[in-house]
């Protein structure tokens, strides 16, 4: 069984005045997939960022929703975190062991916080990861826009040499047509 994890898809990211890289694009991509893992019978976990200090994105709040536009389903989990790494203090792992899931697929939002960290600490935690390639997305910083970001982190993680775990980084089409591939010996 697979896992699909998406991560920090809230309210509090997709504002006038917080603007992500492609978010329309990287949503359709997002739904695309989740309705590909439901059909097969897979799991899609949402992950929530759970506050913080400044009292940001309190449970409950209008800003800690998920976003309106991704499809949730009543067998989607949803998953609380207090951190950028989605596993830490929370119990994801715990849920994809229970659920037998060895790979992941990782989606979502703050590629350059939440999603990299997320990454490396399932590779830790000894998971098959698949980056979809064009179905994270972020805002863009001072010094650098957001597509760079993007290009940059999807760069990285195909570089990566995890000592646990293995990583693949591809765009939806490329995974989806990898899904459907009949390997005839």
């Amino acid at each position: 069984m697979k896992g699909l994890l998406i991560v920090d898809m809230q309210k509090i990211s997709f504002t006038p005045e917080t603007p992500r890289f492609d978010a329309e694009g990287v949503v359709k991509r997002i739904n695309s997939l989740s309705d590909y893992f439901r059909k097969n019978g897979d799991k899609v976990i949402f992950i929530q960022h759970d506050g913080s200090k400044g009292n940001f994105c309190i449970p409950g709040s209008v800003e800690w929703e998920i976003i309106e536009s991704l499809n949730v389903d009543n067998t989607d989990i949803i998953v609380g975190k207090t951190a950028n790494d989605s596993f830490y203090n929370s119990n994801l792992n715990e849920i994809l062991k229970g659920f037998g899931i060895e790979e992941i697929v990782i989606t979502g939002c703050a590629t350059d916080f939440c999603v990299d960290a997320t990454v490396k600490s399932a590779l830790t935690n000894n998971y098959k990861v698949t980056v979809i390639a064009n179905g994270h997305t972020t805002a863009n910083r001072p010094h650098l826009n957001a597509d760079k970001i993007i290009e940059h982190y999807n760069w990285i993680w195909k570089e990566m040499i995890p000592v646990n775990g293995n990583i693949a980084v591809v765009d939806l089409e490329n995974y989806l047509n990898s899904l459907n591939t009949i390997v005839l010996v």
